[in-house]
Formats: structure tokens, sequence, C-alpha cells
């Protein structure tokens, strides 16, 4: 074993090493900062385990005068661990001091908030990845009880709890040197991207992934998809080896929930019960090491990297979900200030880092979850930055969803402390969320906003270069689609929600989302009146979840669930804006009802890819290796498809699809605006094709002229009534309409949909759509100059109906 030795000592102070573990190729030697302004003393040390052993050497630090501690050492090179011990004005150094000692002790906070404590060994910020995460279950295995991360004066096993040393169970940094290729960025137009969000591990955990290419090989464009190793299940390379399925699919983007290390009890497939969504960010340069094959040190970046390339070979992107508003780190007990238990962050500069009250009370109140990060401090800023420049430039990431992204935009150290309603304030000109969205535009990258949290709803308000999940649109879809008649929000949302994103750079700004990680699965909600969240394993229990989804059990009609089902991906993919599915929704997923199975590490919660191929897909069993263990609720019946078939899933397949070969459906602008030749106009009529729908329509007609944009007419007529509803259909002219889509169960025997260059010639005259259903008609020929899309009058900014 190499030791850690101290090099050039002397330069330390002076030094502008940057923050984090740094590996010279020339040199060897290696150099480490860290951010700790107020710290009156600095201990970097070094360890052989992770976990088990006491360090095994150990430097002093030097103060630099922008308030980062520096060393050069030798022995700490790629795949070595670091942490550090802080010593400050509440708790200054005494020679006496030993670890577990209360040698210099004067109070767990010093007078501007800061907690240091030498017994609490801290891992760095930086750390490209750390060794493991607090409620690592083998802490319990070798005899921890979790007791020892607390500061404060009570009693911990006969001691004052601030006297527990962490040494042997504290996460350590690992340093990583790694020259592996995420492979070129797609680059692809915002405008053009169509969503999946999926969960690393539920992507292909379920055992029906060894399957996977075996179950899709006889799906027309599904052939080039493999089966998953049965040791790779539920990895980084797993999910990489899932491009050629979303390729085929027709989406272009990957969006991964958080991927950062978080602090949870899942190990590979045990099902822990704490953050297996990730939402407890830890470390913000670390990839999950749970997420990789490859557990070595260095492996999860390496791993993660792998899994990028793959996704970039295959022409498609990765964001990644972030979760800068808050971390995992163990905030205030029972509300008294003294008792803490930081790992990380709050070890080094709580003031900084830390939301806090005026007696030190850490807050978490825009995010109800933890610790709100400050945003009023440069160095919570200037974290997010440069994690952000690390993923998109090291590890080869094409976007960010910013998680409770409002709270990157309050500025609470302006205000008065205490007065929350100071703090609610959000500044769409915070210099973080212009320079967030500046580092966007330099690199190519988007960043998307999830524009609430519980301080705010600010859909519309982030600066020029964000786009935000659009949770207008999902309301109005929902509502509209269960017979509300809200037809006016419809079409404001189908159009692209005009009026909150002209400005904002264009409807490609909208990404617009039915469902999403947080809530029920699209079959879900055409399945169930309320959540289901407490049911035995493994479909709960789980706690929280809003109560109002805006859903219908569809009066337990399988068929009708199914045509809303329908209903639904239809209405996604041929509104203005970016669609955004959730993993699963394709062919049915359903959770039982589970609307926030957030600590859920099990196999109901798994993608089961054997569904995607059946023709009764919720009556398969959940886990094929115990098949009468767990049932899910039939929630899909048995579709009116040949075996073997799944029409939902070849459905999704072939609307995606059109949506990623038709310019038409892929706008970047309003019809309305002195924009480019790219515009497309939507007009909207009512079925008789005369003035716009009136108030509380439940049918309407949608004309979607895109000649402009090098693309084709059509004609989609929706009816939400529980009748069928007659539409006329415009002349042909110089060509003929082709059928499409018709969502109604007397179409399921063909899935739904109808190849465009073979499908059925609607003639003019009449069309008769079916109750609760959706059809869709393409025109083939010359562009139809009756259609009434040149004549037309604005009503409302980007809506127009015929005169």
């Amino acid at each position: 074993m190499t030791v850690m030795t101290a090099v050039a000592q002397g330069a330390w102070a002076g030094a502008s090493w940057p923050l984090g573990a740094h590996v010279s190729p020339s040199t060897g030697s290696t150099t480490v900062a860290v951010h700790a302004p107020a710290a009156t003393r600095v201990a970097l040390e070094s360890y052989a385990e992770a976990l088990g052993s006491p360090a095994t050497a150990a430097v002093e630090m030097a103060r630099g005068a922008d308030g980062a501690w520096r060393a050069q050492v030798d022995g700490l090179g790629h795949g070595s661990l670091y942490a550090f011990r802080c010593w400050g004005r509440n708790w200054p150094y005494d020679p006496a001091w030993e670890p577990g000692s209360g040698a210099g002790f004067v109070s767990d906070i010093d007078q501007d908030g800061n907690r240091f404590n030498p017994n609490k060994v801290l891992f760095d910020p930086y750390a490209l990845e750390i060794t493991h995460a607090p409620l690592d279950p083998r802490i319990g295995a070798l005899g921890g009880d979790g007791g020892f991360w607390g500061t404060g004066g009570a009693d911990y096993h006969g001691r004052p709890r601030r006297e527990a040393d962490t040494a042997v169970w504290a996460p350590k940094g690992v340093v990583v040197v790694d020259t592996t290729s995420p492979g070129e960025h797609p680059h692809i137009d915002a405008h053009v991207s169509a969503v999946y969000e999926a969960h690393v591990k539920n992507l292909t955990m379920h055992p029906s992934a060894i399957r996977l290419g075996e179950l899709l090989h006889g799906v027309p464009g599904f052939e080039d998809v493999v089966d998953i190793p049965d040791e790779l299940r539920g990895t980084y390379r797993a999910a990489g080896m899932m491009a050629p399925y979303l390729k085929a699919l027709g989406l272009t983007t990957i969006e991964l929930l958080p991927v950062q290390e978080t602090d949870s009890n899942d190990i590979g497939e045990t099902q822990g019960g704490a953050n297996h969504w990730g939402y407890m960010t830890m470390a913000y340069f670390a990839p999950n090491r749970d997420y990789s094959s490859d557990t070595s040190w260095g492996g999860p970046t390496r791993e993660f990297k792998e899994m990028v390339r793959a996704f970039h070979e295959h022409g498609l992107e990765v964001y990644i979900d972030v979760v800068y508003n808050h971390t995992a780190e163990g905030g205030n007990v029972g509300g008294d200030p003294d008792t803490t238990a930081f790992t990380s962050l709050g070890g080094f500069a709580a003031d900084e880092y830390y939301v806090t009250t005026a007696d030190h009370v850490l807050l978490d109140g825009a995010t109800g979850t933890a610790n709100q990060v400050n945003f009023s401090s440069a160095a919570a800023c200037h974290l997010v930055l440069d994690s952000l420049a690390y993923w998109t430039d090291v590890m080869g990431i094409d976007g960010f969803r910013f998680d409770l992204a409002p709270v990157l935009g309050r500025t609470p150290d302006d205000w008065r402390p205490d007065d929350w309603a100071d703090q609610k304030k959000f500044f769409p000109q915070h210099p973080l969320l212009e320079d967030i969205a500046r580092l966007g535009e330099e690199r190519n990258v988007e960043v998307v906003a999830e524009a609430w949290d519980l301080w705010g709803y600010e859909v519309g308000n982030f600066p020029p270069g964000w786009a935000e999940w659009n949770g207008r649109y999902r309301d109005a879809v929902r509502g509209f689609a269960k017979g509300d008649g809200n037809v006016q929000a419809l079409m404001d949302m189908v159009n692209g929600d005009y009026r909150h994103f002209a400005d904002q750079g264009g409807p490609q700004r909208s990404i617009n989302f039915v469902t999403a990680h947080d809530g029920f699965t699209m079959m879900d909600l055409v399945s169930f009146n309320t959540k289901q969240n407490d049911q035995p394993f493994p479909f709960g229990p789980s706690d929280g979840g809003a109560d109002d989804n805006t859903s219908w059990d569809s009066g337990g009609d399988h068929a009708l669930r199914r045509t809303r089902w329908r209903n639904f991906w239809t209405l996604l993919f041929l509104s203005r804006g970016v669609p955004m599915v959730v993993s699963g929704d394709e062919y049915g997923r359903t959770q039982n009802g589970n609307n926030n199975p957030w600590a859920l590490n099990t196999v109901g919660m798994w993608n089961n890819w054997a569904q995607a191929v059946s023709e009764a897909p919720t009556q398969l069993p959940v886990d094929p290796r115990d098949p009468g263990a767990y049932a899910y609720y039939d929630v899909v019946g048995r579709t009116d498809a040949p075996a073997g078939t799944n029409p939902l899933f070849t459905f999704a397949a072939n609307v995606a699809n059109l949506r990623r070969v038709e310019p038409a459906l892929r706008q970047r602008n309003w019809g309305d605006t002195e924009a480019d030749n790219g515009d497309v106009s939507y007009l909207f009529r009512s079925p008789d094709l005369g003035q716009g729908p009136g108030e509380n329509a439940r049918a309407l007609s949608l004309g979607i002229d895109g000649s402009s944009a090098g693309g084709s007419d059509y004609l989609v007529m929706v009816n939400m009534d529980d009748r069928p509803r007659t539409f006329q259909v415009a002349p042909d002219g110089a060509g003929f309409w082709r059928r499409l889509v018709d969502t109604a169960p007397w179409a399921e025997p063909v899935g739904n949909h109808w190849d465009p260059e073979a499908a059925d010639v609607i003639h003019e005259g009449e069309y008769v759509v079916h109750p609760w259903s959706i059809a869709v008609l393409r025109h083939d020929g010359e562009h139809l100059p009756d259609l009434g899309l040149t004549t037309q009058i604005s009503l409302s900014p980007g809506i127009h109906y015929a005169t």
C-alpha cells in the first residue's frame, strides 16, 4: 500500500488548484482542494478501506485567500480513498484531540451557523465517486447502528453523541482517472426531440429483460433489440443496450431519473425501502455505484460513459434528472439546531450551502424533503455550475431536468431570515438561472425545469434558454380526455401553450406530458379513481402521492380503458411541443394504482417486458420465477389482438414514429408569427367544420397545415362525448384522405393504426368517430386550400378558427 505524503507544502496557501482531487498526468501527484472558508483547520486523510478501518495517513491542509483549503500529495492516485476532518471557531484544534475525543469543544454551532466537528469524517463535495451511502446496509452488518452520524450532546452509548467518531463508517471520496469516451453528442434539435423518462434500475431489472431480444424479435422494427445478460440487469451497461429499443420506438432521448449518488439502502435487486428513485442526492459529481455492474473504484464512471456512448452511437441523447434544490444530508432532528448528521457539505460550510433561520435551524420549506440549498451563496451556485459542466464535458450528458427548479431562483439571504413570505419570491433573472441557460447554449445541451416547488408555480416564467415541464398541459389533457369539456384549455395546450412560451423560444420549450415518474402510469390513469398506495409488497406500501389525479377508472370497462389510453398517446404526439412519456407506458405498464412508489425497488415496479408482446399483458405473472406469488390488477384485460401481440405497444410505436418522420408534427414556431419557413398552422373547428368549438364542447376537429414545413396536412377528429359524433371531412381537392389512426375499440384487431401508404382512403363527406375516440386522417396529394387554413382569424394568441 502506497502511503500518502505531502509535496511542496510551502506552495499550498498560494495555489489556485481547482476544487476536488486531480491527479497530474505529468508528475503523478494529486492536488486536493475543498471549500471551507470559516474552518480554522482541515486535515486530509487517506484510507485503505471504505468501511471498518481508520485512516492510514493524514496531512494538514493550507487555507488560501479564496477560502479553499489545499494540499498536494503523492500516494493518492487513481482508486485511492480520501476524506477530511474540519475544526472551526466552535471547535478549535486542541493538540490533545484524538478521534472520538471532546478535546477543544466549545459549542456545536458557531455564530454564523457553521457546525465544525472533527469527529465527523467528511467526503469531498467534488469527489468523482464515493464509496458508499450512510444508509448502506453493510454498516449495520458490521455492527454500526447509524446513531454515530449525529452531533449534539444527546447520550450515545454513554458519551455525548458529538464525540462518536465516524471514520470507520463514513463515505469516502474516490480518486478517479478515466479517459473513456462517451462518444459524440448527437445535438438533436429541441423541436425534434421526443423524451423517454426511465429509471436505470427499473428499466432492465425485471427477469423478463434476459429475454428482451427474443420477445421483441417478431415485432417489426425491433429486430436489433438484444437480450440483457442476467448479471447486467439493472445497470448502466444494460441501459445502454436498450438504445436499439428506444430508437425503434421512435423516440430521440432517454431521460434518466437521478443518477448522481443518492442516500439509499438499495443494493442491486434488494428492496431497501428508502430513496429508490434517487431524489436524495449526496454527491453531485459521482455516478450512483448501485447502478453499475463494475463496482470497482472508477468502475461506475467508466460504465456510465460507456452507456452514454451506446446511446450516442444510435443517434440518441441522454438527459439526467438533477436534484440541486436539497441534499440527503441529515438536517436538524426535532428542530434542535445542535443535532445534525452532516457527511459532506454541511460539515464544511453550513452557513453557505443551506438555508437557515436566524437561530440556525435548517429549512426545507420550498422542497418539503430535506435541507434546502441556499442559492444566495456563490459557493452553492458554483457547485451547481461545476457539476453541470462535468456531466456535460466529461460524462457526455446532452441535457438536464432540474428537480424543483424554482428553488435555484430563490435568494433567501436577501430577505429577513424568518419571513417565509419574502423567501417565497422567485427571481427569473437570478444569475444562476441565467448562467445555467448560458451553459446550455454554449455547450448545446438542453436545460429543463420542473417549474414548481412548494412555494410557487412558475411554468412559463423561466429565463430564455430554459425548457419547462408543462403541468398545465398535463392537467388540460387529462381533464378533456375524461369529458370535462375544458375545450379552451385543451386547445391552448395542444397548440403549444402560446401565452407562456411565445417569448421563451417556441413551443419546443414546452415539455408536454400526461404522466411522469411521480403519479399514475398512463394505464393507471384510465383505470383508477383514487390512488392505491396502501398495498402489500411488491406494489406498496408507500406514502405521499397526489390525492387529485384527474383520473377516471373508465367505469371498469377494459375496452374503454384501452381506447382512452390510445387517446392520451395520440394527443401527446400530435401536440405542439416536446412529448415526454414514462418508461413502460408504451405497453400499458401498471403499478396497481400506486401513484408514489418512490421507495419501492420491487419486481412490481420493474418493467415487465413480456407485457410488450402479450394480448393480455396484465394477466401475466408479476414474477416469472414465482408465478403464483403476486398478481397485477387486470387493468388492461384481454385485448382483441392476435396472440402474442400487444396492440397498445404496436400503436405506441406507430404514432411515435409518425411524429419522428413527419415535419408537420415537429414545430419550432407558430403559424401566426413572422417566422421562418417551418411554420405549421393549427386550425380548431367544430365537427361540422364551422366556427371554433363552443364553450364546454366535448368534440372538436384539428386541422394541421404542414405544407410550409414540407409535410402533409392532417385532420384530427376528437370525440370525448359518450355518443358517436359525425365529423365533416373537407373536399378531396386534388388528392385524397387516408385514415392513419382510429382509437375506437372496433379497430383494435388491426392495431388502431394503418400504414400510411396502404391506409384506407376516406372520400369527402362524413366520418363517424365513436364515443371517447380520436381519428386521424392524412391528406395525400396537393395541398388543400379549402381546408380553411388560409382564411383564418386569431381569436386568442396562437389559436385559429375558420372564418
